[in-house]
C-alpha cells in the first residue's frame, strides 16, 4: 500500500464516503481501509501523520530513462509524450506509455493560460459580427446545415441573431441591414474575422478589404475592422454568446423548418436574451441599449440594395437558369443576354432596355431542376403566328437566311424548333458570322442546326464579353472603362525630379584630353 493510496482513503472518508464504497472504488479490501483509518486516528491523536513503515516506494522501469527524458525536454521544450515514448522504445524501454506521459507532466507542468481581459467600449463605439455553423435535425426538412448570423453591440450587449442558409456576400449584407434596423442604428466600428466577404486578401499582416463591402460600410457610415488572424478571443463579445444560444435556445427544442427556427429565435431574443441580467455588465441588454441608442449612427433614408445581379442568356425554350432552376421569359427574348436581379424572395428579369419583363418567386436552394413558368410567357398555339415571327427574324438576317429557313422548314418536321435554336446562336457569334454560315449552308443544301454549328465552329470566333452586351449596355460599360485611357507619361517628365549629379573637373579633363595627367598617361 503506497502513500498516495493511504491519502486517498483518508480523504474520501473525511468527505463522508463509507468504508465499503472506498474499498470498492479503490479496488482494495475493506480490512485495508479499516486498518488505514484506524492508524490514521491513532497517529492524529499522537500529534502527527507518518506513512506506514511497510509502505516502501517501488522502483519504476522508467527510472533508468529519466535522464534521457530530461535531455529531450531541454532540447525540445514542446516535445510530446508520444514522441518521447517512441524514442525510448528504440532505446530498449519496455514499459507503458502512461508512465512516460505522467513523468513528462511532472517534469513539465502545464502552464496556466493567460487571463483574458475584457476590453470595454463606450456606447455606440463598437459592434462585433460573426457566424456559427450548426447541423440541425428539422422535423419537416430533415437534417441540414444552417449558419447563425450574429451582430452584437459592444456596450449594451444587445444583439441580432438569425439563421441563414449561406454565408455569401448578399446574405451577409442583407442580415447587416436587418441588424441595423432591429437595433435602431449602427455602431461606429464593427469587428470581423478574416471572412472573404470583408477581407479580400492580406499583404503581410495588413488586411486588404473587399471594395464592395467598403461601399456598403460607407453607405451606413461605419468602419470595418478585421481582427488579427488566429486570435478569436479578440471578438469574445460575439463568440461567447454562441454558447448561450446553444445551451439556452437550441437545447430542449425542436423545429420543423428554417422559418420556424427563426420565429422561435426572434421570440427567444425578445423574451430571454434581451431581458436577462448580463453576467459582465450586471444590467439587462435592453436597458443598456436604451442608453446607447442616442450614440448610434442614424440609419440612411434608403437602405442599401443588397440584391445580387447576374446576366443570363435566354435559351431556346425561353428560360433563364439560376442555381440549376429555370425561370420563364417572354419567348420573343430567346437568345438575348438579360439582367437578372435576385432578392431574398424574388427573381426579377429585365429586358435590354432595363425594364422589368418577368418576376418569379425564388426557389429554395434545396430545390434543383425545377421550372417556374408563366402562361403569358409561352408562345401561342397558333403555329402560323409563330412561323410569321420566325420569318421576320430571319428576314432581318438577309436573303440567304430566308432561303435557309425555307429549306429548314421543308426538310425537317420540327424545323421551327431548330430555327429558334439557330437564332440563339446570335448570342454566341457575331451577326455577320451567322449570316455567312447560313449562306454557306444554303449553298450546299445543309439545312440543319448541326450544319450551321459546324460551320461556325470551323470559320468563326465567339464574341468577346463586351460584344455580348446590348448596345445600351456596351455604352455604359465603355463610359465606365473610358474609351481613351490616359497614356503613360514619357520618362523625360520624371527627370526634373532628380537633380543633376556634379561632375568632377578631373573627369572632364580626362574625357576631353586637356589635362596634363591624361596626356602623360596616354604617352
Amino acid at each position: 500500500m503506497n502513500a498516495e493510496t493511504e491519502n486517498e482513503v483518508v480523504r474520501r472518508w473525511r468527505q463522508g464516503a463509507s468504508q465499503r464504497r472506498i474499498a470498492r472504488e479503490l479496488k482494495i479490501s475493506r480490512d485495508s481501509v479499516q486498518r488505514i483509518l484506524g492508524r490514521h486516528e491513532c497517529q492524529r491523536d499522537a500529534g502527527g501523520w507518518e506513512p506506514s513503515p511497510s509502505c516502501t516506494l517501488r522502483g519504476s522501469i522508467l527510472d533508468a530513462y529519466v535522464a534521457r527524458i530530461e535531455a529531450m525536454v531541454a532540447r525540445w521544450p514542446q516535445i510530446t509524450a508520444v514522441r518521447i515514448y517512441e524514442e525510448l522504445c528504440k532505446e530498449g524501454y519496455g514499459g507503458g506509455y502512461s508512465l512516460v506521459r505522467d513523468r513528462l507532466r511532472a517534469l513539465r507542468p502545464a502552464g496556466s493560460r493567460e487571463p483574458v481581459v475584457r476590453f470595454e467600449t463606450g456606447p455606440g463605439v463598437q459592434a462585433q459580427m460573426d457566424y456559427a455553423v450548426y447541423e440541425l435535425d428539422f422535423t419537416t426538412e430533415g437534417q441540414r446545415r444552417v449558419n447563425l448570423f450574429s451582430y452584437i453591440l459592444g456596450y449594451s450587449r444587445r444583439q441580432y441573431l438569425r439563421f441563414v442558409e449561406r454565408q455569401d456576400f448578399e446574405t451577409t449584407l442583407r442580415e447587416h441591414v436587418r441588424a441595423f434596423t432591429h437595433l435602431g442604428g449602427v455602431a461606429a466600428t464593427c469587428l470581423y474575422d478574416n471572412m472573404k466577404v470583408v477581407v479580400a486578401r492580406h499583404e503581410g499582416d495588413e488586411p486588404i478589404y473587399n471594395t464592395r463591402f467598403l461601399a456598403f460600410a460607407t453607405h451606413y457610415g461605419f468602419r470595418p475592422w478585421a481582427c488579427r488572424r488566429r486570435r478569436p478571443r479578440t471578438k469574445g463579445k460575439v463568440e461567447r454568446p454562441f454558447q448561450f444560444v446553444e445551451g439556452n435556445f437550441l437545447n430542449g427544442r425542436s423545429f420543423s423548418t428554417l422559418d420556424h427556427l427563426n420565429e422561435c429565435l426572434s421570440q427567444w431574443l425578445a423574451e430571454t436574451a434581451d431581458v436577462r441580467v448580463h453576467r459582465q455588465t450586471q444590467r439587462r441588454p435592453v436597458d443598456l441599449h436604451a442608453e446607447e441608442l442616442a450614440y448610434l449612427i442614424p440609419l440612411p433614408a434608403q437602405p442599401y440594395d443588397t440584391a445580387e445581379v447576374v446576366y443570363r442568356t435566354v435559351n431556346a425554350e425561353g428560360l433563364v437558369v439560376y442555381r440549376q432552376n429555370s425561370y420563364s421569359v417572354p419567348w420573343r427574348y430567346i437568345g438575348e443576354l438579360l439582367a437578372v436581379r435576385i432578392t431574398e424572395a424574388d427573381l426579377v428579369i429585365y429586358g435590354p432596355d432595363l425594364t422589368e419583363i418577368a418576376r418569379h418567386e425564388l426557389m429554395p436552394r434545396t430545390t434543383s431542376g425545377a421550372r417556374s413558368e408563366q402562361t403569358e410567357h409561352r408562345p401561342r398555339e397558333d403555329q402560323q403566328q409563330r412561323e410569321a415571327r420566325l420569318r421576320d427574324c430571319f428576314a432581318e438576317l438577309g436573303s440567304p437566311a430566308v432561303r435557309f429557313l425555307e429549306g429548314l422548314l421543308t426538310a425537317h418536321r420540327h424545323g421551327k424548333d431548330q430555327a429558334q435554336r439557330v437564332l440563339v446562336l446570335l448570342e454566341t457569334y457575331r451577326r455577320q458570322d451567322l449570316q455567312a454560315a447560313l449562306e454557306r449552308a444554303s449553298r450546299f443544301g445543309a439545312f440543319s442546326l448541326r450544319a450551321v454549328e459546324r460551320i461556325l465552329a470551323a470559320q468563326a470566333q465567339p464574341k468577346t464579353p463586351l460584344e455580348s452586351f446590348s448596345s445600351q449596355q456596351q455604352q455604359r460599360v465603355r463610359e465606365l472603362l473610358d474609351d481613351q485611357p490616359i497614356p503613360p507619361r514619357p520618362t523625360a517628365d520624371y527627370q526634373q525630379l532628380y537633380p543633376p549629379e556634379p561632375v568632377r573637373d578631373e573627369a572632364i579633363e580626362e574625357f576631353t584630353g586637356q589635362g596634363g595627367s591624361s596626356s602623360d598617361s596616354c604617352s
